[in-house]
This record gives C-alpha cells, sequence and structure tokens, in this order.
C-alpha cells in the first residue's frame, strides 16, 4: 500500500528547526520505530486524517485522553458554548465545581480535590502533600512508571524515557531524586524488604494502579493490596497515579475494580475531554493542608481554566451513562483476542491483554509482568508491526512502552476493519521474512 508522507515530510523539516527534535513531546518525533511522524489535520470519531489526506484508525485518542473520540458533538458545543463566554478568568467558576463534584460521586476516596493543569503538575503536588502530612521524605515508585516529568520522578521512568532508552535525565539535580526509590512492579518482595529497611522514612508510595506507561501491565491483586496493608503498617500515604486509568478503565478508575482505597488520587487526560487539566485529591484532612486552607503551597493560573471544565464535564456526563465502560472493555477485549488470532495463523507469538478502555500487546514469549519483562520484549518485530499498522490506516502509539486506548467511537465496523487490517500486516510481515529466511 503506498501511502503519501510529503507533506508531513515537508511539515517535520519545518518544526526541526524550531522545536527540539521537531515535536513537542519526545515519543511524537517516531525515533524509536524510525520514519515520518504524521502531522495530524483534524480528527472525527475513531478516525485522524494526516496533513497528506491519509486516513487512519486511531488507538493513540491523545495518549487516552479522548473517551469519547474526536470532536464529539456534545464535547464541542459545550467548548463553543464556554468560548463565546470568554476563555480564562483566573477566578473561580461553577464550572470548577461541577466537574469535581462530578469526580468525587465515581471515586469518591477524592474527598476533596484541586484542579491543575497537567498530570505532571498532580503527581508534583501529591508528593509535597505526602511528605508534609508524614514529615517524611523519600517516595517509593516503580520502575516502568511514568508520573511525569518532575525531577524527582524521572527514575527508571517509563514512557517517553523508556521509549528513547534515556538514562534518568541529565539536568536532574543529584539531591532532586536523592529522595526516591524505585522497585520493580508487581514484586510484593522488593516492596516489603524496602519498608522492613527505611519504613519510617517513607512519605508514600506512588503507583500506577494498572501500569500503562511500559505497556500495558496488570498488576497481581496481591501487589496492590500489599502496597495498601504496608503504606498503612508503617505510617505512609498510597498515591494512586490514575491520570491515564481514571474514567478510562472503569467509571471510578482502577481503584474501583481492585477495591483498595488510596489516600491520595492523581487524575488527568479524560477529565478535561481533550483539554488541558488534571487534578489531585483524597482524604479531607490531607486536602485541607493545601493552601490556602493550610500550609502546603500550590498554584496556576490556568488551574480550573473554564475551557477544560466544559470539555469535562461533557465527557464525564457520556461516561456515567450505565454500561458505557463495559462497552469499551469489550471493544479492548476484541482488539486483543484479534491480534493475538491474527498473530497466532502466521505462527507470531504475541501477548495481549486489555482492561476497560486499555489495550496493549508485546512481542514476547512469555506474560510481561513488569518492566524488565517489557524490555525484552521484540522490537524489532514492534517496528515491523507498526508500519505495517500505518501504512495499513491502523494508527497505534509509535512506542513498544506504550498502551493503546479504544474510545465510544470504536463500534462494529471499526473494530472488524481493524482485526482484518492486524491479519493483512502480519501475513506481510510472515512473507517477508520468509523470503529473507530463504523459505519457499
Amino acid at each position: 500500500m503506498v501511502v503519501r508522507t510529503g507533506n508531513s515530510e515537508r511539515l517535520f523539516e519545518r518544526a526541526k528547526q524550531i522545536f527540539p527534535g521537531g515535536v513537542n513531546s519526545p515519543v511524537r518525533a517516531f525515533r524509536s520505530v524510525g520514519g515520518v511522524p504524521r502531522f495530524i489535520e483534524r480528527g472525527a470519531g475513531a478516525i485522524l486524517t494526516d496533513a497528506d489526506g491519509n486516513e487512519y484508525i486511531d488507538y493513540v485518542l491523545s495518549w487516552g485522553a479522548l473517551a469519547l473520540g474526536h470532536a464529539h458533538e456534545g464535547v464541542v458545543a459545550a467548548i463553543k458554548l464556554q468560548a463565546e463566554r470568554g476563555t480564562s478568568y483566573g477566578a473561580p467558576t461553577k464550572l470548577e465545581t461541577e466537574l469535581a463534584e462530578l469526580i468525587s460521586a465515581a471515586m469518591p476516596t477524592v474527598e476533596k480535590m484541586r484542579l491543575v493543569s497537567s498530570g505532571t503538575e498532580a503527581v508534583m503536588s501529591a508528593a509535597r502533600v505526602a511528605r508534609a502530612a508524614t514529615g517524611r521524605s523519600l517516595i517509593v515508585k516503580f520502575d516502568g512508571c511514568y508520573h511525569g516529568h518532575a525531577d524527582g520522578f524521572l527514575v527508571s521512568a517509563g514512557s517517553g524515557v523508556a521509549t528513547l532508552a534515556l538514562p534518568d535525565s541529565p539536568g536532574v539535580n543529584p539531591g532532586s531524586i536523592a529522595d526516591t526509590v524505585s522497585v520493580p512492579y508487581n514484586s510484593v518482595e522488593r516492596v516489603t524488604e524496602i519498608f522492613s529497611e527505611r519504613g519510617d522514612s517513607i512519605a508514600a508510595v506512588i503507583v500506577e494502579p494498572v501500569a500503562g506507561n511500559m505497556g500495558l501491565v496488570v498488576p497481581s491483586p496481591e501487589f496492590i493490596d500489599s502496597l495498601r496493608e504496608l503504606t498503612t503498617r508503617y505510617g505512609a500515604l498510597l498515591v494512586f497515579d490514575e491520570v491515564m486509568t481514571g474514567f478510562r478503565v472503569a467509571l471510578g478508575g482502577a481503584q474501583s475494580l481492585q477495591g483498595v482505597r488510596p489516600d491520595l488520587t492523581c487524575l488527568g487526560k479524560i477529565i478535561g475531554g481533550g483539554l488541558p487539566a488534571a487534578a489531585y485529591g483524597g482524604r479531607k484532612d490531607l486536602m485541607d493542608m493545601v493552601a490556602p486552607e493550610g500550609p502546603v503551597y500550590q498554584a496556576g493560573t490556568l488551574s480550573g481554566n473554564p475551557l477544560a471544565m466544559a470539555a469535562g464535564i461533557a465527557t464525564l456526563r457520556e461516561l456515567v451513562v450505565p454500561g458505557t465502560h463495559q462497552a469499551m472493555h469489550e471493544s479492548s477485549v476484541r482488539l486483543a483476542a484479534g491480534l493475538r488470532a491474527a498473530a497466532s495463523a502466521c505462527g507470531i507469538t504475541v501477548q495481549a491483554s486489555a482492561l476497560g478502555g486499555m489495550w496493549g500487546f508485546f512481542f514476547s514469549e512469555s506474560p510481561v509482568t513488569d518492566y524488565a519483562a517489557a524490555k525484552l520484549s521484540d522490537s524489532g518485530m514492534f517496528n515491523d508491526f507498526f508500519h505495517g499498522c500505518l501504512a495499513n490506516g491502523v494508527y497505534l502509539p509509535p512506542s513498544p512502552f506504550e498502551a493503546c486506548f479504544v474510545s465510544t467511537a470504536h463500534v462494529e465496523d471499526v473494530l472488524h476493519a481493524t482485526v482484518e487490517k492486524f491479519g493483512r500486516v502480519f501475513e506481510d510481515i510472515a512473507l517477508r521474512r520468509d523470503a529473507a529466511s530463504g523459505c519457499c
């Protein structure tokens, strides 16, 4: 299949003159997979259209932010209405409270919250609250989990850091990461050891309750339960980073599926309906430590931006409709199963899983349960599959260390077409590999 890329190529060359790597977020540059990043002109439902007129079924969905697909009619209407009333005030609005009430109703553990503009801000602020509340400094995180680009969290991070095979980022003061410890995901034994060794210094454990930044990795129930038990026993806080999973794997986030009550929760992506918005919140006594109620300072000019609030409210009102998340889960399961079947038919081994509106895969012989195993998956096969999908009109994350997503716009015919395209891509890969090996 011939795909036109001339306009994207020209736009990329132009962008490289003014942006580092030609992009404003590293993974977008296609460095790990090679080739030309597609410059997108518009999106509608499940479909993206690039600058050359090529159409793609989108499974990136603004990295999980678009639960209703692109340009959803209700979200667009809400943004237009608010834009006519003003785009930013730097003052309180009813919209902020309405969105917060929707969030708290779905996630009862979030008794109070503070709205911010990005997941990085949310996590950074939650860590500050945890340190203030406990009087301790140490934060425990997990290898391959990405919690934004604040200095203290770029230790064994996933997402773009893993994709580009970067070491812990230069420019980070060693003192900034001295109070961060990273241990293997899903390892009850190692977490228990850390608490045994340093429990009286640990302010908080922060975790993606379903990992999506080393690819999709679902934790064992024992792992999540152990985090709650250990933090409680040692007087530390448990912080769930649900920036990705919140309102995506379930209406109440991963915590509602796992039956665990974190002390603090970080949210983002979906709560802004495709516009920049995030939040951190949790127990009332903890959030009452935040200024002006308490001494923990945090502020932001565009926090609670009315455009983002309007988009978020419109999105969450759609997501509370019964059956919405079950339908997304069934779509994700179908894609994972279709991927496995298509690969198997061509003698290719793949591990694929799904949960709620998330799905993912690894070209690995064994199930992947942590970052070390994720790094052993076949990157060459991933690159072949990624480019094959792109040529056949399927837009996947340009990295083996990212989850894929579905939306309510991924309806029956879209899923059917995607699985058929998977089959064609694997058939082509198998033929080319047979030819390269000299097989007839």
